[in-house]
């Protein structure tokens, strides 16, 4: 009647020995209908977060990415890619391109970048090139890197706070319409 999927066993890599199929408590019961539950029920069927790996996830030279990518991990970029980029460390390759904005606890760009970037650490290495504006809490630019932009120092770049610029008290208490003052001069009163 039910037979185990293939879905939910473990991938096998080659390093491990191979182990016997089991059925989990969830294929058992579904395996052996209850007699006091309607017929109609599923069985429920969870599954674990896979496991961190330790590493990096990949976008290897050879691939075009036409979409945005999203990770709570690690994210390494050789490729090319057209959309934004949400990661917590990201490694912009020196064959990589990204067209499309970049958010990221730590960036790295090695490569090119054609949209805006956001990170509390960002650090453009010699061979990397940004037509961009950047907005960060620290920033790093080695002797070689192409910038085209403007950057904007911010206490939460990430989340787009800034934090860093205060307003005048002496500016902001003047009236509007005094030149020099808190409001937008009429061209109308200046020539009659």
């Amino acid at each position: 009647m039910f037979s185990k999927s293939k879905i939910t066993d473990p991938i096998e890599t080659g390093n491990e020995a191979p182990r016997p199929a089991t059925a989990s408590p969830a294929m058992v019961s579904a395996a052996k209908p209850n007699p006091n539950s309607p017929a109609a029920a599923p069985a429920a069927v969870t599954r674990a977060k896979p496991a961190v790996s330790g590493g990096p996830s990949i976008i290897s030279p050879d691939l075009k990415v036409l979409g945005n990518l999203q990770t709570e991990g690690d994210l390494q970029i050789e490729g090319t890619v057209e959309g934004d980029i949400r990661a917590n460390l990201l490694t912009i390759g020196e064959t990589a391109t990204i067209r499309g904005e970049v958010v990221a606890e730590d960036v790295v760009v090695n490569g090119h970048v054609i949209g805006r970037i956001r990170g509390k650490k960002v650090r453009l290495t010699a061979t990397g090139r940004v037509d961009g504006d950047i907005m960060h809490n620290t920033i790093a630019i080695e002797a070689g890197a192409h910038f085209e932009g403007s950057v904007k120092r911010a206490d939460d770049p990430i989340n787009g706070q800034n934090g860093a610029a205060k307003p005048n008290p002496a500016q902001a208490a003047k009236p509007a319409g005094v030149p020099g003052g808190g409001g937008a001069v009429n061209p109308a009163a200046k020539a009659g």
